[in-house]
């Protein structure tokens, strides 16, 4: 089993709370129970090949974890949505829930992916973003829609289905709740981000 190195925290800590003290750290292997030796290995074995992230935290339910890891891993690394659509999309959730982990870890895959760097900056500043691609631009209004009213208008949701077709706007709906889902996870934990260089964490907004 590989070993996972303790990331510095970042500041401001995770969902903006006063403390970063992590509440569910990385168990020792040998303190693991053989089921959560089993799933700590089924995804080191996979396409993440370490033990990080949301997945510290919910290795306290293995079988939970093992199942939620699966969902990530389709609508990561097998979604027929463009990658560019995907970190787009995951960026936004990270920002709504105000998680440091997957905002470090996305905003760089997102412009990688061929998302602007001025896109990425304006969702972190809690800016509306110009100049897009028509298909981002969709992406987006049904991301921003579905977390802030739990829904989309018929205008969103007819643009979204000529865009990415019915597969594709469920997959996008189910790639943004898995991510909330896991970012309240880390929130709750505190789960710390791991630094990168020329990678800025979020800031709150101003009160």
């Amino acid at each position: 089993m590989s070993t996972v190195s303790t990331p510095t925290p970042l500041h401001p800590p995770q969902g903006f709370f006063p403390s970063t003290e992590e509440r569910m750290q990385l168990p020792a292997r040998e303190a693991m129970s053989p089921a959560q030796r089993e799933a700590a290995d089924a995804i080191i074995a996979g396409p993440r090949k370490a033990v990080f992230g949301p997945f510290i935290p919910l290795l306290r339910s293995p079988q939970l974890m093992g199942r939620i890891g699966d969902v990530g891993a389709y609508l990561r690394f097998e979604s027929p949505l463009d990658a560019r659509i995907r970190e787009l999309a995951t960026c936004v959730a990270a920002r709504h829930t105000a998680n440091q982990f997957e905002w470090v870890m996305h905003a760089p895959l997102a412009v990688a992916a061929g998302v602007a760097q001025a896109t990425v900056d304006a969702i972190a500043e809690g800016r509306q973003p110009r100049g897009m691609a028509d298909d981002e631009t969709i992406a987006l209004d049904l991301t921003f829609e579905v977390l802030r009213q739990h829904g989309c208008s018929d205008t969103t949701y007819a643009a979204a289905v000529k865009t990415f077709g019915e597969q594709g706007v469920v997959e996008l709906v189910s790639l943004i709740g898995y991510f909330v889902m896991v970012c309240w996870v880390m929130n709750v934990a505190r789960t710390p981000a791991q630094g990168k260089p020329g990678v800025t964490p979020l800031s709150a907004f101003p009160a």
